[in-house]
């Protein structure tokens, strides 16, 4: 099991939390909505919760609570830029489908 991230994400989420001034890392998870299913949740978190499953990458920690984990397996986290357009991008092996708009998965 694991969650990795690119050395763009990697960067963008330091740079982020230093100029926040706190934070351990990102949580990531799943959440049901939409028209396939599943949608990704991303925030950055203060503190680990008892529950959380801790994946750390390139010194960067990312918190996953366990009925998430199933579904994000195997995940690379990136962070793009595609035009005036920037934000992170999801490599799920685990993703089957996604929806004509883009906002949410199925597996």
């Amino acid at each position: 099991m694991a969650i990795t991230l690119t050395e763009a994400a990697a960067r963008h989420v330091t740079k982020f939390l230093a100029r926040r001034g706190k934070g351990v890392g990102v949580r990531l998870g799943v959440k049901t909505t939409g028209c396939s299913g599943l949608a990704y949740k991303l925030e950055y978190a203060d503190e680990v919760a008892p529950e959380d499953m801790v994946f750390e990458d390139q010194g960067v920690k990312v918190l996953i609570d366990p009925k998430s984990l199933a579904y994000l397996d195997g995940t690379e986290l990136d962070f793009v830029r595609e035009g005036l357009n920037e934000g992170f991008k999801f490599r799920n092996p685990q993703e089957k489908d996604r929806c004509g708009c883009g906002e949410s998965f199925r597996v």
